[in-house]
């Protein structure tokens, strides 16, 4: 492990939450504005976060299946340096919102066998980012922060066109064994730090943070 390894804290949805993430060395704050999820952000609470220290930490916006209306009523509120695209979005819909937008954009893709990984050549062109993450349990109401693990086999060696982050089950405990076996650039977590769903525990970020980057 290495201080090169990039961490995202997604779920960010409190200045105690920002604060422990930015304090820890966090790379990326992950702001949800999906509505179904418990970490979900207004365009006025994320309003009231951007006014805080991040500890220079990039600001990314997840969004699942957004129009561009919700995408320009964050924006008004929050400046972004990355939009997250979290849903069925198609690598055209992605090559668009990077268009009108100007900002880069990483696409979550779910991952549970080896041909889901088909799709990184089709949407390379069109995104600047992946973030690989397991494919919801079935039945599930969010796309993400569902806890669950894929297999990181899959992944392991593998060439990524693009920059990328794991995610799905990921914790303090597992974080350095999953970037040793996978040899991700970065990793991202949001339900691995959490005392309570939604809530963030400022100590279990701090963990998180440091097994990610072997301090």
């Amino acid at each position: 492990m290495s201080a090169a390894v990039r961490v995202k804290i997604c779920g960010v949805n409190s200045p105690v939450a920002l604060d422990a993430a930015a304090s820890a060395g966090a790379d990326m704050l992950g702001f949800v504005f999906f509505p179904p999820s418990p970490r979900a952000l207004t365009p006025a609470d994320a309003a009231a976060l951007g006014a805080l220290d991040t500890g220079g930490a990039e600001r990314v916006g997840l969004f699942v299946d957004p129009d561009d209306d919700a995408i320009e009523a964050v924006l008004a509120a929050l400046p972004l340096d990355v939009i997250q695209l979290h849903g069925g979005e198609t690598p055209e819909r992605c090559a668009a919102v990077r268009a009108r937008f100007g900002l880069p954009v990483m696409k979550a893709l779910g991952v549970s066998s080896p041909s889901d990984l088909d799709a990184l050549a089709a949407y390379a062109p069109a995104v600047d980012r992946f973030l690989l993450d397991a494919k919801p349990p079935a039945g599930a109401e969010l796309p993400g922060g569902n806890a669950a693990a894929f297999d990181w086999s899959l992944v392991a060696g593998r060439a990524v066109p693009r920059p990328w982050l794991l995610a799905g089950g990921l914790t303090p405990d597992n974080v350095a064994r999953a970037l040793a076996e996978t040899g991700a650039p970065g990793v991202d977590v949001s339900s691995g730090v959490e005392k309570a769903r939604g809530v963030k525990d400022p100590a279990l970020v701090r963990a998180f943070v440091a097994a990610a980057k072997g301090n």
